[in-house]
């Protein structure tokens, strides 16, 4: 089903991650020693509990948050700060849109901030066809707001990837989509594999795990395998 990955060029790279958050009732270890390595070119789900600790790798892969010990890299360099669009691009749960740009404007943003902006034209028609690729071409001159929560989640979807990230991490990207809006979804985040990205997708949706390459569980703060018994 899945065509063959191209020769590894990025990659993320977790190793002995550990962290803890304090509450009131006392600290919690929400991360015991995660190790994870994903090559470039290659699509791997990540699944857990709610309140296991996808959520919260994912923000130490994306530089808003710090482990407590232990390393990460993303794109052969270790993560101090939120790293440029190009490098590593993010598709979180809230989708973080601008509101008060169009969908267009948003899909657009990463292609303008990047070291070496294309021409208005080549811009233009990147942002055309990935929004026609997700069935939204119709929306570009509308707001986040005006449209709908699975609109919204397929924006930011082009949004990640319009600058060809080398690595991409989503969050739930088919939470809010329905049986016609899921296709084209699942196609570009194996496209954005097939194309040389390393993907990390923290999903519980079984669609997403099987265009998947590998597939891992956080468990009790650990990743395991799928078939591993508890």
């Amino acid at each position: 089903m899945n065509q063959p990955r191209p020769v590894a060029t990025a990659s993320v790279s977790i190793m002995d991650v550990i962290r803890t958050y304090q509450h009131p009732s006392g600290p919690v270890d929400v991360l015991r020693g995660v190790r994870l390595n994903i090559d470039s070119g290659e699509l791997v789900t990540l699944s857990g509990r709610s309140g296991s600790g996808k959520s919260a790798l994912l923000a130490m892969l994306s530089g808003f948050d710090s482990p407590d010990a232990g390393t990460i890299h993303v794109d052969g360099q270790p993560i101090v700060e939120p790293p440029h669009w190009a490098r590593c691009a993010v598709l979180p749960q809230t989708f973080g849109l601008a509101t008060e740009l169009t969908v267009a404007e948003n899909v657009a943003l990463p292609l303008r901030l990047g070291d070496s902006a294309p021409s208005p034209a080549a811009l233009s028609a990147r942002v055309n066809e990935l929004l026609a690729e997700l069935g939204i071409d119709t929306l570009t001159s509308r707001y986040p707001p005006e449209i709908s929560f699975g609109q919204q989640q397929r924006v930011a979807l082009a949004r990640a990837v319009a600058a060809r990230p080398r690595v991409l991490l989503a969050d739930e990207p088919t939470a809010h989509l329905d049986n016609a809006s899921m296709p084209p979804v699942l196609r570009m985040l194996r496209q954005c594999a097939d194309e040389g990205a390393a993907v990390l997708v923290a999903t519980h949706d079984q669609h997403v795990h099987e265009i998947a390459d590998r597939q891992v569980q956080l468990r009790d703060g650990v990743i395991v395998t799928p078939t591993e018994d508890p």
